[in-house]
């Protein structure tokens, strides 16, 4: 059996069995998830890679002590730890960085693409730095959800019980997150015409 197709669980079992590739199997099927989040919340790349760093860290010291349950999914359960450091780590610089075109990252490498033509690539990098320029003149509540949703992949439930409010909550900050970009939106074209 390729133990590339093996469930995160099995994979779990592997790694804790004296099996290293499997982890590093499960770090690579997880990595562009987590550290894209973790790079949206935090906004600099070299914070990033260090909670990143991290989080791995405390995944691998929970797995061998054998504190991780199975109940949950393994990616929600280290987006959660992942989420939790960002939280720290805010708690202590309390600043926030803006995303400068110098950084290296850039959430949209993560996802594929078929080859284009120039034009398109073009408008393509417009479009995303306008995205990320409108994600991050949110009010911190509604960011967060913005990312764990579209970023993370997360459902609303999964963002309620990691953030610890309502769904209600959560939707509603997702509403409020949408109708404040299209304010900007709106706010940038009436300044351009």
């Amino acid at each position: 059996m390729n133990v590339g197709m093996l469930k995160d669980k099995e994979l779990i079992h592997r790694y804790l069995d004296g099996d290293d590739k499997s982890f590093e199997i499960l770090l690579n099927r997880h990595r562009d998830k987590i550290y894209t989040s973790i790079y949206l919340f935090v906004k600099d790349r070299e914070k990033a890679n260090d909670i990143f760093q991290d989080v791995f860290i405390k995944i691998i010291d929970t797995l061998r002590k054998g504190k991780y349950n199975h109940e949950g999914k393994f990616l929600q359960w280290a987006m959660r730890i992942a989420y939790n450091m960002c939280v720290d780590n805010f708690r202590r610089s309390k600043r926030r960085t803006k995303i400068s075109a110098s950084e290296t990252f850039d959430i949209f490498d993560v996802l594929e693409s078929k080859d284009e033509n120039m034009e398109h690539m073009m408008i393509k990098q417009q479009m995303k730095t306008k995205i990320k320029s409108l994600v991050d003149q949110l009010p911190p509540e509604q960011r967060e959800v913005v990312i764990l949703r579209h970023y993370a992949d997360m459902s609303f439930k999964e963002i309620s019980q990691l953030t610890r409010v309502s769904i209600n909550t959560a939707l509603g900050r997702m509403r409020y997150a949408l109708i404040n970009m299209r304010k900007l939106v709106g706010d940038k074209e009436i300044l351009i015409s």
